[in-house]
């Protein structure tokens, strides 16, 4: 009887050493499961090594400006441009009178922009006004457009471009001369006429 119970005895021991060392090899097999969660650090690495280098903007900056004025004699402003997808401008119109200027920051979109309309509530009086469309500095412009036109837009070329009031880099900027009202068509100025449509 005894020797029955030695040998059910160490048959249970066994068993027990066979289930423990069992647990003991898959808690062995838990860090090499978790050696393989650190693996997808390679992808992201490959998706940034793989990301395309922004080309510069390599030419002369091109703003092309039409203005119109609505039945309410106020302003609106509409251009294309060759600058990338998203630079900010500023369009300003000044009455040359008086001084008194009417300003909006815009975002090319599609390669042209819109801004308006200008002028107070009562219509825009007859004379002479300045329609100014400048590309903004480096500074304020969204990383995209910097990553195109360079930290200070120092990628900026052409007759448009020059060096910033601030010292912030390099701007560019368009401006063309309207006349509105009756006494406008007597003018020999090389200027733009605008009528209400």
């Amino acid at each position: 009887m005894t020797a029955w119970y030695r040998v059910m005895g160490a048959g249970l021991l066994l068993v027990w050493l066979v289930g423990c060392s069992g647990g003991e090899e898959e808690a062995a097999s838990e860090p090499a499961e978790s050696t393989t969660t650190a693996e997808p650090r390679e992808p992201s690495s490959e998706a940034s090594a793989e990301a395309p280098e922004v080309p510069p903007f390599d030419q002369p900056v091109m703003i092309d400006v039409s203005s119109r004025l609505g039945s309410d004699r106020r302003l609106t402003v509409e251009g294309e441009t060759n600058l990338p997808e998203a630079t900010r401008l500023q369009v300003l119109v000044k009455r040359e009178l008086s001084g008194m200027r009417w300003r909006e920051r815009v975002s090319v979109e599609e390669g042209g922009f819109m801004a308006g309309p200008f002028g107070p509530g009562s219509g825009l009086p007859d004379g002479g006004y300045r329609v100014t469309v400048e590309v903004q500095e480096g500074s304020v412009q969204p990383q995209s457009v910097r990553d195109r036109l360079g930290a200070e837009n120092e990628h900026l070329s052409g007759p448009l471009v020059e060096q910033s009031r601030h010292g912030l880099g390099q701007v560019a900027s368009y401006s063309q001369r309207y006349l509105v009202g009756n006494e406008a068509r007597r003018t020999v100025d090389n200027v733009e006429v605008l009528e209400v449509e």
